[in-house]
């Protein structure tokens, strides 16, 4: 197992318990079928999904500094919003695309946006 299987237009990235609190994993775009790979964070108690490159410069916002409800870019600090990907601060110019994921039984099943794909 290990490798994310599609059903349908969800994929499943994971299982309950394979993030940690303020933690992410990244869906390589090539699993997903998207435009850009997506990172996956759970962040007080929920899950969320946004394209994991910064709109400012290409770096992976997975790992950057997750709090509240927010990711704050690692490389110039952009601050984005998890629920939709708004941009909260700058140098991004504009937010991110989010993704739907929900928890079904304990695996944890990533819908992409459909304007995201590939």
């Amino acid at each position: 197992m290990g490798m994310p299987t599609q059903t349908g237009n969800s994929i499943k990235v994971g299982v309950v318990g394979d993030i940690g609190e303020d933690e992410a994993l990244v869906v390589p775009r090539a699993t997903a079928g998207t435009q850009d790979d997506i990172a996956v964070i759970f962040s007080g108690g929920r899950y969320f999904a946004i394209d994991d490159t910064c709109t400012h410069e290409q770096t992976s916002l997975a790992q950057g500094w997750i709090e509240a409800g927010c990711v704050e870019c690692p490389l110039h600090s952009s601050t984005f919003r998890l629920a939709d990907g708004a941009v909260l601060s700058p140098p991004a110019p504009r937010g991110v695309a989010a993704h739907t994921i929900e928890v079904v039984g304990e695996d944890l099943m990533l819908t992409p946006n459909p304007e995201r794909l590939a």
